[in-house]
């Protein structure tokens, strides 16, 4: 498959691997996590945002009032979606008719190519150690386009890093790590049905996949990662059945994420409730706590974008 959706593609990026790098955010994701910072990625195929911030009805514009062909779109004093059949649409007239990108189509069709092209073109202000992290959403989604993209890359000595959740079949999962160099694994909850409470999956897929790497001749770096969420994965048991399961897989390092609210409009954006807004951001003190005890236990673990790349 040499074609596949993607909701972003960012240049410029330090965060997601060693060096500055290229970040490719796919579309599609099994997980349904309840603070999902890009709940954007979830659906895989393009589909529209609403953002009443950047719409001018208000002020006169009135561009849209006919530009939906489907019946979704009414107006009083700002223009209202019907999800119900926005999720079905597939021509975006809305988003092709506003100025102002209140309606933002989420996710556009690339093939191989035109990724290389973005990758070439951005290559050349990557430090020695940068390169491409695939992300999403969950990128093995999309494993066919992914690998194809990955075989490209190795053919141009291009570091790849993923960004995932390894929510995918053995097989496939390690077909893909075949062409990775680095990657960030997402453990949200080492507890099976404390996972699914929150994600809407169990994590015995991810676990085992973890696992069997592990077990592989793989030869790249891997980091677990844990967003820290307030009375769900923060307990005591908690972490310390995460740096059990660790040391009995051989894996010495994590970088936990403080929980944070930045994606909380794009859910009102997409017609959700965002359960988690009136939550605070993680307390410091409570993130060094956790540290501590990785640390205690000879695991480095790295807090926020402190990672030692």
């Amino acid at each position: 498959m040499d074609k596949g959706i993607v909701f972003d593609i960012q240049s410029f990026s330090v965060h997601d691997g060693p060096g500055c790098r290229t970040t490719v955010f796919m579309n599609g994701c099994p997980l349904r996590c309840e603070w999902c910072a890009n709940p954007e990625s979830w659906i895989l195929k393009p589909h529209i945002m609403f953002s009443e911030s950047s719409c001018k009805y208000k002020k006169g514009c009135t561009i849209c009032e006919n530009a939906c062909p489907h019946g979704s779109l009414t107006f009083n004093d700002m223009p209202t979606l019907n999800w119900n059949i926005c999720k079905d649409c597939d021509t975006f007239e809305c988003s092709l008719k506003c100025y102002y990108d209140a309606f933002k189509l989420c996710g556009k069709e690339y093939s191989v190519n035109e990724v290389m092209k973005i990758l070439s073109r951005d290559s050349h202000s990557w430090s020695y150690d940068g390169g491409v992290t695939f992300s999403g959403g969950e990128p093995l989604l999309q494993s066919e386009f992914l690998i194809e993209l990955l075989k490209e890359c190795k053919k141009n000595y291009i570091h790849t890093a993923i960004e995932t959740t390894a929510y995918k079949d053995n097989e496939t999962f390690l077909n893909v790590m075949d062409y990775i160099d680095f990657a960030f694994i997402d453990v949200k909850h080492i507890n099976r049905d404390m996972h699914r409470q929150k994600t809407g999956v169990y994590n015995d897929i991810i676990l085992n996949n973890i696992r069997t790497l592990k077990q592989s001749d793989w030869k790249g770096r891997l980091i677990l990662r844990m967003p820290i969420i307030r009375d769900f994965n923060d307990t005591y048991q908690n972490i310390t059945d995460t740096i059990q399961f660790m040391k009995e897989n051989d894996l010495f390092e994590i970088n936990i994420l403080p929980f944070h609210r930045l994606g909380e409009s794009k859910w009102r954006q997409l017609g959700k409730e965002y359960k988690y807004k009136d939550e605070e951001g993680t307390d410091t003190r409570k993130l060094e706590e956790i540290q501590d005890l990785f640390l205690e236990n000879e695991i480095a673990c790295y807090i926020g974008h402190d990672t030692a790349f």
